[in-house]
């Protein structure tokens, strides 16, 4: 059945498909993509700007936590907006998650202590996973199926520029009108953004109620935010001090993670639930390399920070240039296919992109790797979108989705922080051992994508 519904997806129509930017989508197309953009420009804005942040507030203790809370908090946001979402349909989770997220930055830019910063933070990642899968489920019940390809590799351009140009305004934000305003410039835009979706939301009715929507999994995705907060702050921990954090944190993380996915998903039973496995694995070894990369090539290869942050710019250009492929493809190549092409091109990436460890390798052959791996990951990432909408049925969607983004957070949170406890055992002593460590991890996970991709 799933392979008929996938074929289905892949083969062309009969009558042309209507552009996503046509009078009738236009308004929905562009209210999210600014939102999409809006959200990648904050993470990456933020992250250039946290240094001075966290000087100026004296607050370098609570540095990772700065980073973290949102990763785990976003857990909570994710799991309320697709159970609410199923119930009353996407309007009322999405408004309240752009409210939290905008709170946040709020919260944050006229902060005076580093907890007061945190705590926005926190509620930044709240909204922001609400918003996200709000916004999965507005494609799902607003696009015909034979547009929300382009519709994901519209998603994936709203992230390309944010990549190029983030860091770099960030920099000019707080060197010209100070680090408040890398936050709050965002609601000033997001606002506008949002209004654009409000024909389009009123139109979205609510599905019948699912026999699936349960109240006790907010406590399970409290117990998950909780799990990935520890972990996290494990993964910066040395010694007996980080096994005494992460081994707790796995195991609750292992516990929520079984009550919140859907049946037979850490299984890898074929259909749904090894879609969302791989978005998790695949997720986990595309973003574990970026996570090494700008140290490798600052520390190891002499490149500046600005050098460093172009090159990783290149996985972002090919992460969209695989995704728009994804989406306007003719040749009828099924989503199984085009999984497995781009699950095998990380692979080759990934091994490329570690020899950049070699001084003997040239730069070039390397940053070719890693374009090629950010290739293989705009091929996977918005088929699995895709896959998934064609797969629930309209009152799962909102808990599917959500389960496809939660998969790739925990699974991302738990790939950082065993790789990162890994690696800092090295780095007072053979540090070439670290980084091929934890790049040999990234390549045993692209490779387990390849199997799961063949199980779809």
């Amino acid at each position: 059945m799933s392979s008929d519904v996938t074929a289905a997806a892949a083969a062309p129509a009969d009558v042309p498909t209507p552009s996503i930017l046509s009078p009738r989508y236009r308004a929905t197309t562009i209210g999210m993509v600014a939102l999409v953009s809006l959200y990648g420009f904050e993470a990456l804005a933020v992250a250039a700007a946290m240094p001075t942040v966290a000087h100026e507030l004296d607050g370098l203790r609570l540095y990772a936590l700065a980073f973290g809370g949102t990763l785990a908090t976003s857990v909570i946001g994710m799991t309320l907006a697709g159970r609410w979402s199923d119930r009353l349909g996407p309007a009322r989770p999405l408004w309240l998650g752009l409210g939290c997220f905008i709170a946040g930055l709020l919260l944050a830019g006229f902060a005076h202590t580093m907890p007061q910063l945190v705590l926005g933070r926190l509620l930044q990642g709240l909204g922001a996973g609400a918003v996200s899968v709000s916004l999965y489920v507005v494609v799902g019940r607003t696009f015909p199926e034979a547009m929300r390809p382009r519709v994901f590799a519209a998603f994936s351009a709203g992230w390309v520029v944010p990549s190029l140009i983030g860091p770099g305004i960030s920099g000019l934000i707080v060197q010209h009108l100070g680090w408040r305003w890398v936050f709050l410039i965002v609601p000033l835009l997001a606002v506008p953004a949002a209004l654009l979706l409000r024909p389009a939301l009123r139109d979205v009715g609510a599905p019948p109620p699912s026999a699936r929507n349960d109240d006790r999994v907010i406590r399970w995705a409290i117990g998950a935010a909780a799990g990935a907060l520890l972990l996290y702050i494990g993964g910066q921990q040395q010694g007996w001090t980080a096994l005494a954090l992460l081994a707790p944190a796995l195991a609750l993380l292992a516990l929520c993670s079984w009550k919140l996915l859907p049946t037979g998903t850490l299984r890898l039973r074929r259909g749904l639930p090894s879609v969302i496995a791989l978005r998790g694995i695949a997720a986990s070894a595309f973003f574990g390399c970026e996570a090494f990369l700008p140290l490798l090539l600052q520390r190891e290869r002499g490149l500046s920070p600005l050098l460093a942050g172009v090159a990783l710019s290149l996985g972002a250009l090919g992460w969209f240039s695989g995704s728009w492929l994804q989406g306007h493809q003719q040749r009828g190549w099924t989503r199984q296919q085009l999984l497995v092409t781009g699950a095998l091109l990380m692979c080759v990436g990934i091994v490329a992109t570690s020899l950049a460890i070699q001084p003997a390798t040239p730069l070039w052959f390397a940053l070719a790797g890693w374009t090629l791996t950010g290739f293989g990951m705009g091929l996977i990432y918005p088929s699995l979108s895709v896959l998934t909408l064609s797969l629930s049925p309209p009152a799962q969607q909102g808990a599917n989705t959500s389960a496809l983004q939660l998969s790739e957070a925990l699974a991302v949170a738990t790939t950082l922080a065993i790789s990162g406890s890994l690696f800092a055992l090295f780095l007072q002593g053979n540090v070439t051992l670290g980084y091929l460590l934890t790049y040999a991890i990234m390549l045993v996970l692209a490779v387990a994508s390849v199997v799961v991709a063949r199980r779809i």
